[in-house]
């Protein structure tokens, strides 16, 4: 499975650099010299690029990275949207049991602390506010579960099954 990492916001200067917005928790190994990404047009399914890092730094508040294959200003332009992706495969476990990759969590089966079946993890979303689980619902609506420890205290990858404890109204149509 392929989860982004990084997305190409703008070139930066006359040197090829890309301004990269950051959608990975682990950006010094991703981004790292030698690191090799599969760059893939925003709106393709399939395919890409494979570039290598040569560099990468922090810049007022962003990652501005230099691939071996960009030469200057106009092929970085041309990459402006660009997703950078990683095969699932090639991440190391995670050393924390209570953290987790969204590909792990995706797919899960979500159940109430009474063990009553809410519905499945379709995708985690990473907000300001923090991350939520958007979770398709037993009746088809869409369901956001805040990840917190306080609603979910349970998540079993093993097991297949994410455990939690809504407060009231959370679950409600309305």
């Amino acid at each position: 499975m392929e989860l982004v990492v990084g997305r190409v916001a703008k070139s930066h200067g006359v040197r090829g650099e890309l301004v990269v917005e950051i959608r990975t928790d682990d950006p010094g190994s991703r981004f790292a010299p030698g690191a090799v990404l599969l760059g893939r047009p925003p709106r393709a399914r399939t395919g890409g690029t494979r570039f290598t890092v040569e560099s990468a730094r922090e810049h007022s508040g962003r990652l501005l990275v230099r691939l071996r294959e960009v030469d200057g200003r106009d092929a970085a332009d041309a990459l402006r949207g660009t997703l950078f992706l990683v095969d699932s495969a090639d991440l190391p476990p995670s050393e924390d049991p209570d953290e987790f990759y969204d590909h792990e969590l995706e797919g899960l089966a979500v159940r109430l602390t009474d063990g009553t079946a809410v519905g499945t993890v379709t995708e985690v979303l990473h907000s300001a506010a923090g991350e939520l689980l958007s979770v398709r619902a037993e009746d088809g609506r869409e369901l956001l579960v805040p990840f917190v420890t306080a609603i979910v205290p349970t998540v079993s990858v093993a097991e297949g099954v994410v455990v939690i404890d809504p407060p009231e109204g959370l679950l409600d149509p309305e």
